[in-house]
């Protein structure tokens, strides 16, 4: 009776999740064929996927009311294949993202709205994986990803990836990989989220380099911590790095602080809230430690 009691209690509180968690979701009409759908981070604000928006203009969304509102779109993401709809007199609570990492292994429920007139639907699963950084077939590298094995059938893209509590551990996307679904980790979502609305689009620095990765046998020596960094075999004329006094023959090993053993560390680095602005950079040069300051540049502009 007692095993029937705990099986009960999780079946309601997985019910419970998904019902919590649908009242903050809304079906995004952005595409001819078939609706995504989305989650309210923010007061008048949804966050989906990317490709759910075929277009940027006549977009709508319908609330778990029953309500359908006109949506402006506000920016999105490529790289994240994330997106953001303002939306006027949505009136719909924001969803609530779980603190910390996903677990590999904790209980996962993948949630979507996409058919009208209908209440949400749902698959159980786990958080099979967490990994990062990926090469995304957009091209930037994805600092953090979730990989689950709860099912997101058509239209789930742009819902929310929960726990058994109904805090979101990530925002579904399209998958870069065969038989596997993958979300964004909430904490990037919504920090994307934020930077689309404010801007349009995400920020992505660069230093004007050519790199590889080498050892560092006298790292400990130096007192660097990590085995490797960024051999610079060449520097582009009037690049952020060129500018900051970086040369052929330096080995970059850190930036702002952290640690850069591969092209993967750089390209998280240089993302979001450092372009634009002055870092120091840790190099070896002639076998001794140097430090630098280089100001980041932003990809797309000179």
């Amino acid at each position: 009776m007692e095993h029937k009691d705990t099986l009960g209690a999780l079946s309601d509180g997985l019910a419970d999740a998904v019902e919590n968690i649908a009242a903050s979701m809304v079906r995004v009409n952005g595409r001819r064929r078939r609706s995504g759908s989305g989650v309210v981070y923010a007061p008048n604000s949804v966050l989906t996927a990317s490709h759910v928006l075929e277009r940027e203009e006549d977009l709508s969304v319908e609330t778990a009311d029953g309500r359908t509102l006109p949506a402006r779109f506000a920016g999105r993401d490529h790289s994240t294949d994330l997106a953001v709809l303002s939306v006027e007199g949505l009136d719909v609570n924001a969803a609530t993202p779980v603190e910390g990492e996903a677990r590999v292994g904790q209980i996962s429920l993948a949630v979507g709205a996409p058919s009208r007139g209908e209440g949400p639907r749902a698959t159980l699963g786990v958080v099979s994986a967490v990994g990062g950084p990926v090469r995304t077939r957009r091209g930037p590298r994805l600092e953090r990803f979730i990989q689950t094995d709860a099912t997101p059938y058509p239209g789930f893209s742009g819902g929310p990836l929960i726990d058994a509590r109904g805090n979101v551990l990530g925002i579904l996307v399209s998958g870069w990989g065969r038989g596997a679904a993958f979300a964004i980790p909430a904490d990037i979502a919504w920090r994307t989220a934020g930077t689309l609305q404010e801007r349009g689009s995400v920020r992505r620095g660069y230093l004007g380099i050519l790199s590889q990765p080498v050892r560092l046998p006298d790292g400990e020596r130096l007192g660097l911590t990590q085995r490797g960094g960024l051999l610079v075999v060449g520097v582009e004329d009037g690049s952020p790095a060129g500018r900051g006094g970086l040369i052929v023959g330096d080995i970059l090993a850190t930036l702002d602080g952290q640690p850069v053993e591969d092209t993967d560390d750089l390209l998280v680095l240089l993302a979001g809230d450092r372009v634009g602005r002055p870092v120091p950079v840790k190099l070896v040069r002639g076998g001794e430690l140097a430090e630098v300051e280089i100001t980041v540049g932003e990809r797309g502009r000179r």
